[in-house]
Formats: C-alpha cells, sequence, structure tokens
C-alpha cells in the first residue's frame, strides 16, 4: 500500500503560488506594451502609465483571489 506523501500539498500550494506570481508579472508587462502602442498609436503620452496602473492593480485582485482559493 502506498503512503501519501505529506509535503505533497505545501509544495502543490508552492507551485500555485509560483505561477500565481508568473502570472502577476505577465499581466503588468503585457499592460505596459498595451498603454505603449496605444501612446504611439493615437500620439498621446498619458496611457502608458494609466494602463500599466490599471493592469497592476488587476494583477493584484487575482493574485489576492488565487492566494483565498489555494488557502481554502
Amino acid at each position: 500500500m502506498k503512503q501519501k506523501n505529506p509535503q505533497k500539498k505545501p509544495l502543490n500550494k508552492a507551485l500555485q503560488l509560483s505561477g500565481a506570481g508568473l502570472q502577476m508579472g505577465l499581466t503588468i508587462y503585457l499592460g505596459f506594451l498595451l498603454g505603449a502602442w496605444l501612446d504611439k498609436k493615437f500620439e498621446l503620452t498619458f496611457l502608458t502609465e494609466t494602463i500599466t496602473l490599471l493592469a497592476i492593480f488587476l494583477a493584484m485582485y487575482s493574485l489576492i483571489k488565487q492566494a483565498n482559493k489555494i488557502n481554502e
């Protein structure tokens, strides 16, 4: 009979949180790229900062939701 590894669950949580961190970084980076592209397209100067800030808030919201789901 196989015994379950007691460290499997904490390791699984760590992997999920590291994935959430990568997702957070990617969301912010893509927000920055979108803002820079829109600034060039419409010849504006404030969209990069605005969309990047919105991406940061979105990424933080998503990270908090994922962390709460993992800790259930």
